[in-house]
């Protein structure tokens, strides 16, 4: 055999069980990523939907990769209703200098257009599921075309636990 051909081989090994041992963590990260596209992770203003808690842990792991997710205060009603209505007058930064007044806006500009994100948003849920898909597909064939089961099952669970660990600790 040439060092060429032992190289390959060598490197087409190295390439089935570290994607073995990851498999785990791009099921995760790809299912998850497909969650958060369209924002099932989280409530946004003015929606009654309310996510299940085993999604905001998930995304919670995704995105700061802890369990702990922090529980956010409800605004108090004096600040929602500064934000309603904000000042029309600036501080001055002296007691000698007027305040400054906004003017209003002129009628003529045209608002700024709203931007569709449902096509970029069915895109990525398309990368996920074809990364969620590949991946699988490649767990199976590393299970049918090598000899070495139990090394390929120990490198899967290993590619579980350790993450697992890793989040507990």
């Amino acid at each position: 055999m040439s060092t060429s051909h032992k190289l390959l081989r060598y490197l087409r090994l190295i390439h089935l069980y570290t994607g073995v041992f990851i498999a785990p963590a791009l099921l995760f990260f790809a299912f998850t990523g497909a969650l958060q596209t369209f924002s099932l992770h989280e409530t946004t203003r003015g929606s009654s939907y309310k996510p299940p808690s085993w999604a905001v842990m998930l995304a919670q792991i995704h995105k700061k990769q802890t369990p702990v997710v922090p529980v956010r205060k409800p605004a108090a009603p004096e600040k929602q209703a500064d934000k309603a209505a904000p000042e029309k007058t600036q501080p001055s930064s002296s007691p000698t200098q007027p305040a400054v007044i906004e003017a209003p806006k002129s009628t003529g500009e045209a608002a700024p257009k709203s931007h569709n994100a449902l096509p970029l948003q069915c895109f990525f849920l398309l990368v996920s599921t074809g990364l969620f898909v590949s991946t699988l597909s490649g767990l199976y064939m590393s299970y049918k075309y090598i000899r070495n089961r139990r090394l390929i099952t120990v490198m899967l669970v290993g590619g579980i636990i350790v993450p697992v660990l890793l989040t507990v600790f």
